[in-house]
This record gives structure tokens, sequence and C-alpha cells, in this order.
């Protein structure tokens, strides 16, 4: 039987400064990973946070890069890489929950959710699979998405379109180098209440510091779902444990799509 480690794995984790990306880097450390490289814009926070993840047996690299510059992806994968010797695993973990709807969502905001939700690991994921084929070894790619990849609430209809993208890279990346031992999966995450929706809910929608308990008894468990559940599903998926499953879209949330 396949025990759960991350034994000798090189890891690339972007957004793994904080949030769902920090949780899922801190428990590949704790399965044994290797070595990861982690991705951010804040340098001080990155900083921080590689130096709370690094043991004696597992190193943590931070990498200050903007995903929605265009050659971001590139320019961090070859660091990875570099730092590394090479790339065993991807999580895309980054990304921004810009609001807009049909009735006032705004060009600018359209191309940075795609730039940063899409596009990057798009190009993050041509480079790992790229790479693989070159050593010709195997890989895996966790992305992570979002419930709202279904249809989303009318105010989030730009990022539920940006999570769509991601959903379906994600099973077509699966389908096109499944004989080349690289899978690709991915995580609907439900709703969590990570650095970045604290900071929408309670400061720019202005529901206040009251927010996750309000929302929490609505929800048929009484509590949002914790990071730590989506970074236990990323390991899982990540290690040699989930075998050859491939181009699988999770759903994390209390609740079963398609039921009335």
């Amino acid at each position: 039987m396949t025990n759960l480690s991350l034994k000798n794995k090189r890891i690339l984790i972007t957004g793994g400064s904080q949030g769902v990306g920090f949780a899922i880097a801190r428990a590949c450390c704790n399965l044994g990973a290797q070595h990861l490289v982690i991705i951010g814009r804040d340098e001080a926070k990155g900083q921080a946070a590689a130096n709370q993840l690094s043991t004696d047996s597992s190193k943590t690299t931070f990498f200050s890069a903007d995903l929605a510059n265009e050659d971001a992806a590139n320019t961090v994968f070859d660091f990875a890489r570099q730092e590394m010797g090479g790339v065993d695993g991807l999580v895309n973990a980054a990304g921004i929950t810009t609001r807009g709807s049909f009735l006032d969502g705004k060009l600018e905001d359209w191309d940075r959710l795609f730039a940063i939700n899409a596009r990057a690991p798009f190009f993050l994921m041509q480079a790992f699979i790229r790479q693989a084929l070159d050593v010709g070894q195997a890989g895996s790619i966790v992305n992570i998405s979002s419930m709202h990849t279904y249809c989303g609430l009318p105010e989030v209809a730009m990022y539920a379109g940006s999570k769509a993208a991601i959903t379906t890279l994600t099973k077509n990346a699966a389908n096109a180098h499944l004989q080349d031992r690289i899978r690709a999966n991915a995580i609907a995450m439900g709703w969590a209440a990570t650095p970045a929706e604290q900071d929408m809910q309670a400061n720019k929608l202005g529901k206040g510091k009251g927010w996750v308990e309000d929302i929490a008894s609505q929800l048929p468990l009484g509590r949002l779902l914790d990071v730590s559940e989506v970074a236990n599903l990323a390991v899982y998926l990540l290690s040699d444990m989930s075998g050859l499953q491939t181009g699988t879209i999770i759903d994390l949330e209390q609740k079963v799509m398609g039921a009335i």
C-alpha cells in the first residue's frame, strides 16, 4: 500500500505566502517534501512564510512575482527549476476575486482576473509539461478552482469565467498528457475565510468583522470551509497515493451540484 508522502518531491506553489497556498505549502513540508518554491508579491510576507516553513529536511524558498505580468510564468518556472534542480509538482493557488457583473464589469478588471487566474496558470502548466517531457519524468499539477466555475453569483461573473477557464484547462492538460504520466486535477473550492476574502467581505463590502459568523450560521454545517481541508486534498493529489487520478474536478463544498 502506498503511504501518503511527498518525500524527495520538489513543489512549486503560486500564492504560497498566505491563505490556501500557504496551507498547502505547510502540508507539503509536513509530508516531507524536499524543497518548495513559493510565489507571492509581498517580499516581506513571502520571506517570513519561507522562514516559517523551512526545516532541516524540507527547504522553502520564496520568489517575488506579479503573475499579471506577461512574462511572469516563465520567469517563475525558470527560477524554480534552477533553484530546485527540477519541479515534480505544480500548484496554481494564486488568484484574485475581483467582483464584476454583466452590469458593472470593467475591462481592466477582466484583463487582470484572466491574467492571474487563467493565463499565468496555463503558461506555468506549459512550462511544467515541457520540462517533464524533456527529462522523461512523471508529474502532478493541482489547480485551485472555485465552485463559481459552474455558474457563480451575478456579482462575480468575470471571476467565475476565469475559474471556468482553469477548470477546462485542467481537463485539457490531463487528456493531452495522460500517456506522458503527467496528471492534472483541480479543486473547486467552496467559501473559505482566506485573508483575501476577509478583506473583501469585512472591508471592501463593508460587512465588518462579524461576517464569518453571520454567514456560517446560514450554512448546512454551520461553518465555512477551512483552508487545511483544501491543503489535505492538494497533497493527496500531488502524492503517488492518488495513483492514476487525473482530469478530475473535485468539489469541496457543503452542497451537491445538481441537487434540487
